[in-house]
């Protein structure tokens, strides 16, 4: 059963990929070394339940965040669309601008996202001092599912920020 999700999800991540435009080569990245994340160190972070926790934003693609996402994301539409944008911009609208923000994608290798970049950079200009993303090297599927990290799947039409 896990393997044919892996399957199933990865071939979601890979016709998703190719529906988006890449990512422009050599624009700089907007956050600093110190605002990323590995999966394997924000999983130990999320293990820790009495540690204050981030809230956490999918910024990627809503089918994918249907299938699975780290518990307690929020599906804030896709950072490379507008309308992806405005819903994160709602999502944050009441929040401290020191309150701790974690942002993932997942739906393609890192290098190529097009959702990390426009997502940072809104919150950043927001003036969101403790805003990090996560580096999800090649997919969602493969950086932290197949590594038995904890997930949660989404009922059709819950999966949008409130």
């Amino acid at each position: 059963m896990r393997i044919a999700a892996s399957i199933i999800f990865c071939s979601l991540s890979l016709t998703l990929a190719q529906q988006r435009p890449a990512s422009a080569p050599g624009v700089p990245e907007p956050w600093s070394a110190a605002d990323v994340l590995s999966p394997e160190e924000f999983a130990r972070q999320l293990a820790i339940k009495q540690a204050p926790q981030p809230q956490i934003f999918n910024v990627g693609f809503a089918a994918l965040h249907r299938s699975k996402h780290i518990p307690g994301a929020l599906y804030a539409g896709p950072g490379s669309k507008d309308a992806g944008l405005e819903e994160l911009k709602k999502a944050v609208a009441g929040f401290q601008k020191d309150r701790p923000i974690v942002l993932y994608c997942g739906c393609c290798p890192w290098d190529q996202c097009p959702n990390m970049k426009p997502a940072f950079k809104l919150l950043a200009g927001m003036g969101f001092t403790q805003v990090k993303v996560m580096k999800i090297p090649t997919n969602f599927a493969k950086d932290w599912v197949d590594k038995g990290f904890p997930v949660e799947s989404s009922a059709p039409g819950s999966t949008v920020a409130k």
